[in-house]
């Protein structure tokens, strides 16, 4: 089980397909998240995919994919991505793909909807990816019998109810909102998705589990839980392991968790990030995380002790640690890592090394005041490694596969 554990954008991706290029893995089980993800996969020989909905392993022929029902899937996005996969030389992803039919639907009226939201914020905005991700998981625990799935791809009747009905809503909240595709042609489009792909129901976990090695891929950071994020900068999604835990549980399996995260720290979009320094910002941009017209500024700061703490418990502690950026961190020398963080109290500044435990939004304002306490950088993965204590099993200097070392034996042997 792979996860990252910062604000997401530690390289997920490039680290689930270095475990998918030596193997031997069966396939990719991705537990939660939709087509908001993107995880940056570069091959040796230099072709480039970020990874949305299809396993970061796709790039390695005969692993397959499938999309638990924890996902969030968008057929539009799925289609767009299949395409692109073919021009870089996968031309059959398509192929060794499964999707739970009970997975919720991410349609062009929940896009419109989230982005409309999102604006009318105006400068408290939240931060989002606008792939309407957050509006599928809100309209389905508000409306769950109306919320569309993959099943009702091959239910024309039904989908095109339910697509009205979430037409009607978006022109109901936001009578002079962007236009969107009609009913009709969204639903041909859905329905030829059913056509294509291969749905299956929930046992189909199981007999995938007992085939072979199999790699959970979690998206976005365990900062940004919608249960353990920092309230209202988070998303809808569990980033946790408990998603792919519950599915290991049901098919009476286990696995390692693996948690992943950067030689320093970044962030994407608004909310608290005490080591974020402008100065790295600027000084480190990143070829696949700019700027995004939804998401705004890719933020860059120091490896922070106290949030990988929380985090690591947050997910219940993991086993075994991913450490990526090496390279970086080696050509830098001014980076730093937190160890604590100051912030005011009723008698003072107080001095923390654990986040205490307080309701959501008190504690996302205590962030937004603190400050951090730094030290010398040393060995980031090492750092990493006392702080969590769980051994670093894999360092990673560069972006593609070669440029991952085995420093320890995944605790699974």
């Amino acid at each position: 089980m792979v996860v990252d554990l910062g604000f997401g954008d530690a390289g997920k991706g490039t680290v689930v397909d270095r475990l998918c290029a030596t193997g031997p893995v069966t396939a990719v089980v991705r537990f939660n998240g939709g087509a908001q993800a993107a995880h940056n996969v570069v091959t040796p020989d230099g072709r480039h995919h970020t990874f949305a909905q299809f396993g970061s392993g796709t790039f390695t022929p005969g692993v397959r994919t499938h999309l638990s029902r924890f996902m969030l899937v968008d057929p539009l996005a799925l289609a767009a991505e299949a395409a692109h996969l073919a021009s870089v030389g996968v031309p059959d992803a398509l192929d060794r793909l499964t999707v739970d039919a009970a997975a919720l639907l991410t349609t062009p009226y929940h896009r419109a909807l989230n982005r409309a939201r999102e604006t009318a914020r105006g400068a408290g905005r939240h931060g989002s990816c606008g792939m309407g991700v957050g509006e599928t998981a809100a309209y389905a625990l508000a409306a769950p019998d109306d919320a569309p799935r993959t099943a009702d791809c091959r239910s024309p009747a039904r989908l095109r109810r339910l697509l009205t009905l979430l037409r009607d809503r978006y022109f109901a909240e936001f009578p002079g909102g962007a236009p969107v595709p009609p009913v009709e042609d969204c639903a041909a489009a859905f329905q030829a998705f059913g056509a294509r792909v291969r749905l299956v129901d929930a046992s189909f976990l199981t007999g995938l589990l007992r085939s072979g090695p199999v790699v959970f891929e979690g998206a976005q950071g365990v900062l940004l839980d919608e249960h353990h994020g920092f309230d209202p900068y988070t998303t809808w999604s569990t980033t946790t392991f408990a998603n792919a835990e519950t599915l290991l549980a049901e098919a009476g399996a286990d696995a390692v968790r693996l948690g992943v995260l950067r030689a320093y720290a970044t962030r994407h979009g608004p909310g608290p990030f005490v080591t974020e320094d402008p100065a790295l910002t600027a000084g480190l941009p990143d070829p696949h995380n700019g700027t995004g017209l939804w998401q705004g500024v890719f933020r860059v700061g120091h490896l922070d002790e106290v949030a990988l703490r929380y985090a690591v418990t947050a997910c219940g502690g993991v086993d075994a640690l991913a450490v990526t950026h090496l390279d970086v961190a080696a050509r830098r020398r001014d980076l730093l890592r937190c160890t604590a963080y100051t912030w005011p109290g009723p008698d003072g500044p107080e001095h923390v090394t654990r986040l205490p435990a307080l309701p959501a939004r008190e504690l996302t304002a205590r962030l937004l005041r603190a400050r951090p306490v730094y030290a010398a950088l040393g060995d980031p993965a090492e750092a990493a490694s006392a702080v969590t204590g769980a051994p670093v099993a894999l360092r990673s200097h560069g972006p593609t596969r070669h440029d991952k070392q085995v420093a320890a034996p995944l605790p699974c042997g």
